[in-house]
């Protein structure tokens, strides 16, 4: 019965979607190596809205240090060159008719250390997030076993249950800041 009534899958499934945003977070995190990902949700006001320049444009990594930019209407140019020059990444577009070549220029000491503060911060507003998931699950368990749906044993299961995967997911979350911390320090 505690099956039907409890479902631990969301719960699984929240707690992963924490972590798949925090990776995707991570992406746009610049590193001194060029990434499509640097700049895809960078938002550009075009056609009276703003929209993520992946859908405005093609982007390409023709070379390690280097991002190229085709955009597909050449009225929308200037809108992207503006995004992303004011955007805080540092990229300095060179524009070439419809394409932008974004060189991405060596990241200072004092740039990297910068961009490991903004991760941690990616992080713990993760860690916060996964938290919150657990909160609910454990607040849902607690009304199961008031409302009689379940055994106080059978709560006390599925509360370790909930924080096993708390555990793992917190692990993962940990694991990704060290490989982004470990890709922005390296030179």
């Amino acid at each position: 019965m505690a099956d039907e009534e409890f479902d631990s899958d969301d719960i699984q499934r929240r707690m992963d979607g924490a972590l798949n945003n925090l990776k995707n977070e991570f992406g746009g995190l610049r590193t001194g190596r060029a990434s499509s990902g640097l700049v895809e949700n960078l938002p550009v006001e075009a056609y009276g809205a703003p929209m993520p320049l992946s859908q405005l444009s093609t982007i390409s990594v023709p070379e390690p240090r280097m991002i190229s930019v085709q955009v597909w209407d050449r009225s929308l140019i200037q809108a992207v060159e503006k995004a992303i020059r004011e955007s805080d990444l540092g990229l300095n577009p060179v524009v070439e008719g419809q394409l932008m070549r974004l060189p991405i220029p060596e990241l200072n000491e004092e740039r990297r250390q910068e961009i490991v503060k903004v991760a941690h911060k990616y992080a713990e507003q993760a860690r916060v997030a996964v938290r919150n998931v657990r909160r609910d699950g454990m607040d849902q368990l607690k009304k199961f076993e008031r409302d009689g749906h379940m055994s106080e044993d059978e709560q006390r299961l599925w509360g370790d249950e909930v924080q096993n995967m708390t555990d793992a997911v917190i692990k993962g979350i940990d694991e990704a800041l060290e490989t982004k911390e470990t890709e922005v320090m390296q030179v």
